[in-house]
């Protein structure tokens, strides 16, 4: 069913916040820090094992594949309503938790497509 993929999408999308909140506040950054990159990876994730187990209907990837493809789109348009000056302007911290995460997950592209490749 199609509610099916939207439950999975909301999901994982709680579990990306609390993962971006956490991050936040250990960082001791009154922000989410990257809840919306985790959620998508989670989403990667679940999406590909169970589609390999055979538990995914068309339906329920029909669900996911909609709002997936909203979903990108708005966080484009809340990303481009940043203030990247202002953050900037914080200081070093700022920048270390822009710029270390994204680097961090270019390393990590190698290894998501060999376990997604098997």
């Amino acid at each position: 069913m199609v509610i099916y993929g939207v439950g999975l999408l909301a999901f994982c999308f709680l579990v990306g916040q609390f993962i971006g909140e956490s991050l936040g506040r250990f960082l001791g950054i009154e922000a989410n820090v990257g809840g919306v990159g985790f959620s998508m990876i989670l989403l990667m994730i679940c999406t590909d094992g169970l589609q390999k187990r055979g538990l995914l209907p068309v339906p329920t990837e029909q669900g996911i594949l909609f709002w997936s493809t909203m979903y990108i789109p708005i966080i484009i348009a809340m990303s481009a309503t940043q203030n990247v000056f202002a953050a900037f302007s914080q200081g070093f911290m700022a920048l270390l938790v822009g710029v270390l995460p994204t680097l961090l997950l270019f390393l990590c592209i190698p290894v998501i497509i060999k376990l997604l490749s098997k």
